[in-house]
């Protein structure tokens, strides 16, 4: 898991990447790879607060990250606007759609993982539970067994099952 000051210090490394691209690019196009970067270190910052991977004072950590993603939503806000304002908004729409898509795909997958693995541990105790009887069944029998064989053994014949 990445620490918060990484989380932190990507976050505005990507805002000041993406600003200085902006202002030397001729065309939206250029900037995907940039704001790829943005969009994944804003998403690694806020996972970083979901998870609150904080020590020391977290309290100030905790507001350093939490102002560094306010920063970024109002900056994603200023990249939607130059999707808008390059009348690119149809694009804007499928980016959104594409980001919601994949989102909704990865919880899916999620959900799915931690299904299987509930599942495979139900299965795993099911055999253990199934050894476990097994393993008690052979050791009563074997035991009763065994006191049947001891008693006919001392005995010999003069039993009153003859």
């Amino acid at each position: 898991m990445i620490d918060p000051f990484s989380a932190l210090a990507a976050v505005n490394t990507a805002i000041k990447l993406v600003k200085t691209t902006v202002k030397t690019v001729q065309n939206l196009e250029s900037l995907g790879p940039c704001l790829g970067q943005f969009f994944s270190a804003k998403a690694n910052a806020i996972e970083v607060v979901k998870k609150g991977g904080f020590s020391g004072s977290a309290m100030g950590k905790a507001l350093e990250l939490e102002l560094a993603i306010e920063q970024a939503r109002s900056f994603e806000e200023e990249v939607k606007m130059l999707f808008f304002q390059s009348n690119k908004m149809e694009i804007w729409a499928k980016i959104v759609a594409r980001a919601n898509k994949m989102t909704s795909d990865q919880i899916q997958a999620e959900k799915r993982e931690r299904e299987a693995k509930k599942r495979r541990k139900a299965e795993i105790d099911e055999l253990l539970t199934i050894i476990l009887i097994m393993f008690v069944t052979v050791v009563v029998l074997g035991t009763v067994g065994w006191f049947v064989w001891e008693a006919m053994q001392r005995c010999n014949g003069a039993c009153g099952y003859n």
